[in-house]
């Protein structure tokens, strides 16, 4: 009777850890309900090397939003990407956006750099002033080869 009692109650514990630990990660996914805390933009880049469904759009090094979908373009061969951005947070329509690295060992991020126009994006708008990821093997190929790359 004891080990059937030790039994159920490690098996509650382990289930509300599994519970516990998949409520994190939706947060964290930005699965979380809602929606409509949220608005969506859209941008075009070269390449999006280290980015993915789910990587933190950033201002300012503060987190506002997350990348929500992203899809190769047939025709210009260009990763169409959309963003969510948090509501109340206004984007200035002359903004660029850039993929970034955390640092050496670190990881991409979706970085806004924001302009100085009195005017802001809405829902659905394109960001046209864009920076792909910058390869970091490239970077240390033109470095030790101390070719200028033309």
């Amino acid at each position: 009777m004891a080990e059937s009692t030790t039994e159920v109650i490690v098996g509650g514990v382990v289930l509300a850890g599994a519970l516990a630990f998949g409520i994190y990660a939706a947060q964290v996914a930005g699965l979380s309900g809602g929606g409509s805390d949220a608005y969506s933009l859209n941008a075009s880049f070269r390449s999006l090397e280290g980015v993915s469904v789910g990587t933190d759009v950033r201002l300012a090094g503060v987190k506002v939003g997350t990348v929500t979908d992203i899809a190769l373009n047939q025709e210009t061969f260009r990763a169409d990407t959309t963003v969510n951005v948090k509501q109340g947070i206004e984007i200035p329509d002359d903004s660029a956006i850039v993929i970034a690295s955390e640092g050496l060992l670190g990881g991409n991020f979706v970085e806004i750099v924001p302009g100085g126009s009195p005017f802001s994006f809405a829902a659905g708008d394109e960001i046209t002033d864009t920076q792909g990821a910058v390869s970091l093997i490239s970077l240390l190929l033109k470095f030790v080869s101390g070719g200028s790359g033309e």
